[in-house]
């Protein structure tokens, strides 16, 4: 069985950090690309950072670049996003995405579209208060 599953969001005051965490399971996390994506009320699902399991190449939205910290633990099949200096706009329920790039053999970039994703974990709510 696919599992995603995020978590680690909270409340959280203006300045603050957070660790949020994708435990993953049941399919070859080397073949996958995994996005943290967001979505806050009224507005569309995006994705803010990127890693590749098998390369380990990153991206960043510009909006959390400088302020926000994707990694990987392979041997946990967990991807983790550090947010330091969070915002009253970053207040969203956070999903992680993880999508097959095996068949890409390398030549796909970042950002991928949030419903190019395989699978999806359920949301965690991140609340930034001013």
């Amino acid at each position: 069985e696919v599992q995603l599953q995020a978590s680690g969001g909270g409340l959280v005051q203006s300045g603050g950090s957070l660790r949020l965490s994708c435990a993953a399971s049941g399919f070859t996390f080397d073949d996958y690309a995994i996005g943290w994506f967001r979505q806050a009320p009224g507005k569309e699902r995006e994705g803010i950072s990127y890693i590749s399991s098998s390369d380990g190449r990153i991206y960043y939205k510009n909006s959390v670049k400088g302020r926000f910290t994707i990694s990987i633990d392979n041997a946990k099949k967990t991807v983790y996003l550090q947010m330091n200096s969070l915002k009253p706009e970053d207040t969203a329920v956070y999903y992680c995405g993880a999508e097959n790039v095996k068949y890409y053999d390398g030549n796909y970039y970042f950002p991928r579209p949030w419903y190019n994703m395989d699978y999806y974990g359920k949301g965690t709510l991140v609340t930034v208060s001013s």
